[in-house]
């Protein structure tokens, strides 16, 4: 047979709210807010630890929010009777076990509340440890072995945190739900919330026999050798992760990471400028004049370049792919090799003589008592 609209539901048949706070059914608003306040002194779970005072707190909490709302109330009074609420009437309960779910967190229409637990589950902590190299390794990378001080899975009861052959039980203190509810009076009304039970730490378990190595955390201190591998061209400042290399996590969780710092050392003749590299050459006056080929020290071992005679000091010499390697990428950067001309200083006669008929025939040599502005005046002159 086609249901109509005003077809009535099936409807589960709760107890008696009255009866449930222990009151009349003609009972005024202070009457029931007074019998609900005693029942509640009664049966808190911070007062009272029986897992049926518990459940009875929850029954004359649910009842006190249906029957201290005026238009709950009246819906309550036409239908309870009845042994239930018709859901087309816009009461949201079918069951009691729903009236907690809604005053609990839970969706209308669930049957059961399921406890909100924490999983014992906890990822382990990241790590740090620095890593000294010298110029060379950074500039070519390898494997590096560096040592940490972390925690590992205790051998002896195998991260569970209890004794060999125990188990954790049902936390005495919120009776395995993982958490507390308080009840508290403001402005708006009675005001319930919930916490993590501070005992289990919102998992609903506690560990009666603790583990006698690692005394229930389920994690011993260890230290071990890591092998880092440094891709070739790292700078000094960068930061490589290791995953899954940290401290082991709680109860089966995912270990943390290992993050290394690297600390590279400065080199004695050439400076880092990205993946260039720079350095100075200095070469004596007669080669920068007469031209020459030198030797220019790479990462790579000596290079031969040659100076073009009247070559000046300041000219920049580039080396292709002489630099640092790019990390991750291929290709190098180049080595920028300033020229630096040395002017001497004569230490005997002889010099001295060759630079002054050097001087005479450059015409660069000033006679005595000519003053630099009357030297200036000639070559003006020409």
């Amino acid at each position: 047979m086609a249901r109509t609209v005003d077809t009535l539901v099936s409807m589960a048949s709760i107890p008696d709210l009255y009866d449930v706070l222990g009151v009349r059914r003609d009972a005024t608003d202070d009457e029931i807010r007074r019998a609900y306040r005693r029942l509640a002194r009664e049966l808190h779970p911070d007062v009272n630890a029986d897992p049926e005072a518990e459940r009875r707190f929850k029954e004359i909490t649910a009842a006190y929010q249906t029957l201290s709302d005026p238009a709950r109330r009246r819906q309550y009074d036409m239908f309870g009777g009845q042994g239930g609420f018709p859901t087309d009437m816009g009461f949201p309960f079918g069951d009691f076990g729903d009236i907690f779910d809604v005053f609990f967190g839970r969706a209308s229409g669930s049957r059961t509340r399921a406890p909100r637990r924490r999983s014992r589950a906890a990822p382990g902590q990241d790590l740090g440890v620095n890593l000294s190299l010298t110029f060379e390794q950074a500039a070519f990378g390898g494997d590096h072995v560096v040592t940490v001080d972390t925690l590992a899975v205790c051998p002896r009861c195998e991260g569970s945190g209890s004794e060999p052959g125990t188990h954790p039980s049902r936390c005495r203190r919120c009776g395995g739900t993982g958490e507390i509810q308080d009840v508290a009076r403001s402005v708006f009304g009675t005001v319930m919330t919930s916490r993590p039970c501070e005992v289990c730490q919102g998992t609903g378990e506690e560990i009666a026999s603790p583990c006698k190595t690692c005394g229930g955390d389920g994690r011993v201190g260890d230290r071990q050798d890591v092998t880092v591998n440094v891709p070739a061209g790292v700078a000094d400042g960068m930061e490589l992760r290791i995953s899954g290399v940290g401290a082991a996590g709680r109860s089966g969780g995912l270990p943390g990471d290992l993050y290394v710092s690297l600390r590279v050392e400065p080199h004695p003749v050439f400076e880092r400028r990205g993946q260039d590299l720079v350095c100075a050459l200095v070469v004596p006056m007669t080669q920068a004049a007469l031209g020459a080929e030198v030797e220019i020290p790479t990462l790579d071992g000596t290079e031969r370049a040659r100076l073009e005679p009247g070559v000046a000091s300041g000219t920049v010499l580039r080396l292709k792919g002489k630099g640092l390697p790019n990390p991750g990428r291929r290709g190098r950067g180049d080595l920028l090799v300033t020229v630096a001309v040395e002017t001497p200083t004569p230490k005997t006669k002889e010099e001295r003589a060759l630079l002054e008929r050097l001087a005479e025939l450059r015409r660069e040599r000033p006679s005595k008592g000519t003053t630099l502005a009357g030297r200036l005046r000639k070559i003006l002159e020409g």
